[in-house]
């Protein structure tokens, strides 16, 4: 992929203002960040989700800063074109916005990483801010925020009722204001992401908020169907690689049993 235009905040900015939607997935080590990046995508989230699909935890809480670092250095070793930012977990920025500041420089340093994204609305400005006053790029989080999620109680989709839904305007504002180059918005009612899409001159990143929004994420275990446990509406299912990996593993098993691996053209 030599000469290849690396993807950053102003193609962000670009692709927005010409109408192409911009693809994110999400990536946790080097073999399958190389292969999304080859694939095209945009951007690469090293999305604390790693504490569902990589770690086992029941939620996003869990995964420290230490150990996104290390998924983000893994990530960023392998692209050659697609933005890379970084979720900072719970507990590395709701303190203060120094806290969050010092917790992003080393996401900055120690990985190489592009950008951070930080979850919440208008308690997350002067993180922000502050962040975003020392050069670095952040990428705001609205609508169902999971490491939140003991404070909703539940998964459903946020915004349904009318207060709720001007708050997630006026925070898409705060956070264009606080200056975010953009804002994932989960689980929201289509309509309503349509209208926070067109409101903001920052692009707006949809997960389980229709197709109005100017990109879409997915979780890469989820579009692969590695976990397939979680089976939410907005999730669509580009291959089974459960069932690929199973019948390979067992053919494997089977091969090794019966001794036709290796054969003596695999063997010196």
């Amino acid at each position: 992929m030599e000469g290849v235009r690396r993807v950053t905040t102003q193609t962000f900015r670009q692709m927005k203002a010409r109408g192409v939607p911009i693809a994110v997935l999400t990536a946790y080590d080097y073999t399958m960040a190389r292969i999304l990046d080859r694939a095209g995508v945009d951007a690469l989230l090293v999305g604390d989700s790693a504490s569902n699909v990589i770690a086992g935890h029941e939620t996003t809480l869990p995964i420290t800063l230490d150990q996104m670092i290390y998924h983000a250095q893994c990530v960023v070793r392998a692209v050659k074109r697609a933005f890379v930012i970084v979720d900072l977990p719970f507990g590395s920025y709701q303190g203060n916005s120094q806290e969050a500041l010092v917790s992003t420089i080393r996401v900055m340093k120690e990985a190489g990483a592009h950008a951070v994204k930080i979850e919440g609305g208008r308690t997350a400005v002067r993180a922000i801010e502050n962040i975003s006053r020392s050069g670095i790029p952040v990428m705001g989080h609205l609508g169902l925020t999971p490491q939140s999620i003991y404070h909703f109680g539940t998964y459903k989709a946020r915004g349904k009722n009318p207060e709720e839904a001007e708050q997630l305007r006026e925070d898409a504002l705060e956070l264009q204001k606080a200056g975010c180059f953009a804002v994932v918005l989960e689980k929201i009612p289509a309509s309503l992401a349509r209208e926070i899409s067109t409101s903001l001159m920052i692009p707006t990143i949809g997960i389980g908020a229709g197709n109005a929004c100017d990109g879409q994420v997915l979780v890469t275990h989820d579009a692969l169907g590695l976990s397939t446990d979680f089976n939410p509406r907005f999730v669509r299912r580009y291959a089974n690689l459960t069932d690929v990996t199973t019948k390979a593993v067992e053919n494997y098993v089977d091969n090794v049993r019966n001794r036709t691996f290796p054969s003596p053209e695999e063997s010196y």
